[in-house]
Parts: structure tokens; C-alpha cells; sequence
């Protein structure tokens, strides 16, 4: 007696990358066409089911992978200001539905060829590698200085910035870190400290990117600090309430993110 099975269906998220880096899927793009029609993130982060930190934080992942900015506000004004999505965002939006509408064709007919197939394949699920850095910068590989053990690594990433990373000469050669590779630099938010006033302060951390305060997000114990910087880009930080309080950061201040070659992470695509 034969066995009912359930028939196969093939399924598959869409994702948009860019040089190997996951960039935009269709819950993040539609935050951006929600934020394009209503103009406020906090309606389109309701709407797509977002906290608002997560919306922000999904904004400037996406503007840090795509090397400019996919969002600009404007502030006062008779309407009290607005946002509203940059010419980048915007194509973003329209070439993501394009490519949406072809990849679900395709999705389709998979599906149609994959009838009758069940009892001669399995499902298999494919694993995605998520990192727990808040600080996701993609570059390319700008300068290269050989040390006695270490190596130093200069990435240019988003708005022409520069961030040194030290590495071992193995790991070097491993990752194929040589001059004009793509690589991306992770950076934990706890790992970052902050200046409110560095005048002619000299510090050995080779990392120094000066912008100013976007957000200020209290927590119980510890304040996560996001920092604009030139050209779209965006770095956070996580310091004590204290510590937040002491230096005075507020909204519009400028700050300067300070953190050592040591703390950063390279990698490439695989």
C-alpha cells in the first residue's frame, strides 16, 4: 500500500548583495518603499513590523554596504520637517520589485519541475552565518603594512573613511588581504570608546572617525550611541549611563569613535 506523501515546494528568500555582502531583503526594501510613501520611519518600521531601532538599524547597514546614503531628512520647516529616500534609494526599491517579480517566475517553475520529485529528494535548509558585531563595514582593501608578525590592514570603506585592522601574516595570506581586495571590517559597539573634546589630545588607537550624534538609546545600565558620519556612513557605541551623562553626548554633538587596530575583525566572501 503506497504511503501519501506531501509534495514538494521549493522556496526561496530573496536577497540583494553587494561584492559578496548581504545587503537588502524584501522585509528590509519594504521598509524603504513604506518610509517613500508615508515619509516618516516611524510609520513605515509599524507597518513592516520593525522596532524603531531596528528600522535605523537596518538603514544604516544598508547605506554602509551601498557606500552612500539611502535616506536623507530634512529638519523644521512648515511641515516640521520629513524623510524621504535618496535617488540610490529609490533605485534600490524599483530594481529590487523587478527582480522580485522575475524571481518568483522562476520560483514558480522550480516548483512545477519539482512535482513528483518527493520521494527521490530531500528538503535541505541552508545555514546562513549571522555575526553579533553592531559595526558592519564593507571596503576595499586600501594600503597594506608588513610587520615582524602582525600585519596592518588599511580598509577604505563608506564616505572615504579608512579603518586599520591588525592581522597575522597567515591570516593575511588566508583571506588574500593584498591591495584593492573587497573585504569587510566588523566592529563590536562595546569595543569602541568615545571623546566629546579630543583638542590636541594624542592617542595610540589607530582608529579615530569623528562624526556627530545621530541617536542616544538609554538602557538600564548602558547607553548604545550612534554616530553620523562623512559621506552617510554611521558607527555605534555602547558606554555605561555614566559614562553617556558625563561626557554630555546629545543629539547634534559632535564625538569622535576611538578603537584599536587589534578590535577589527576582517573578513571576505567566501
Amino acid at each position: 500500500m503506497a504511503v501519501d506523501t506531501a509534495p514538494l515546494t521549493v522556496g526561496a528568500e530573496l536577497w540583494l548583495s553587494l561584492d559578496g555582502h548581504s545587503m537588502a531583503g524584501a522585509r528590509r526594501v519594504a521598509l524603504l518603499a513604506e518610509i517613500a510613501r508615508v515619509g516618516s520611519i516611524t510609520q513605515a518600521a509599524k507597518a513592516t513590523g520593525l522596532s524603531y531601532k531596528g528600522a535605523w538599524n537596518a538603514i544604516e547597514e544598508m547605506s554602509n554596504q551601498a557606500g552612500e546614503p539611502l535616506l536623507e531628512r530634512t529638519v523644521g520647516g512648515k511641515g516640521g520637517g520629513s524623510t524621504r529616500l535618496t535617488p540610490r534609494g529609490e533605485r534600490l526599491v524599483h530594481n529590487f520589485e523587478l527582480i522580485r517579480s522575475e524571481h518568483a517566475r522562476f520560483v514558480e517553475r522550480l516548483n512545477r519541475q519539482a512535482r513528483g520529485l518527493t520521494e527521490d529528494y530531500s528538503l535541505m535548509e541552508s545555514i546562513a552565518m549571522k555575526t553579533s558585531a553592531r559595526n558592519q563595514f564593507a571596503g576595499t582593501v586600501h594600503a597594506v603594512r608588513e610587520g615582524a608578525i602582525n600585519d596592518e590592514i588599511e580598509l577604505r570603506v563608506i564616505g572615504g573613511l579608512h579603518i586599520v585592522a591588525t592581522v597575522t601574516r597567515e591570516s593575511r595570506n588566508d583571506l588574500g588581504l593584498e591591495v584593492g581586495a573587497k573585504a569587510f571590517a566588523l566592529v563590536k559597539a562595546s569595543s569602541i570608546m568615545l571623546m566629546t573634546d579630543a583638542g590636541d589630545v594624542r592617542l595610540s588607537a589607530r582608529n579615530q572617525l569623528a562624526g556627530k550624534v545621530s541617536r542616544v538609546l538609554p538602557g538600564a545600565v548602558n547607553t548604545e550611541v550612534v554616530l553620523e558620519l562623512p559621506g552617510g556612513g554611521s558607527v555605534a557605541a555602547v558606554v555605561t549611563n555614566q559614562s553617556a551623562e558625563a561626557l554630555g553626548i546629545a543629539g547634534g554633538s559632535a564625538v569622535t569613535a576611538v578603537f584599536k587596530a587589534s578590535s577589527v575583525i576582517l573578513g571576505v566572501a567566501a
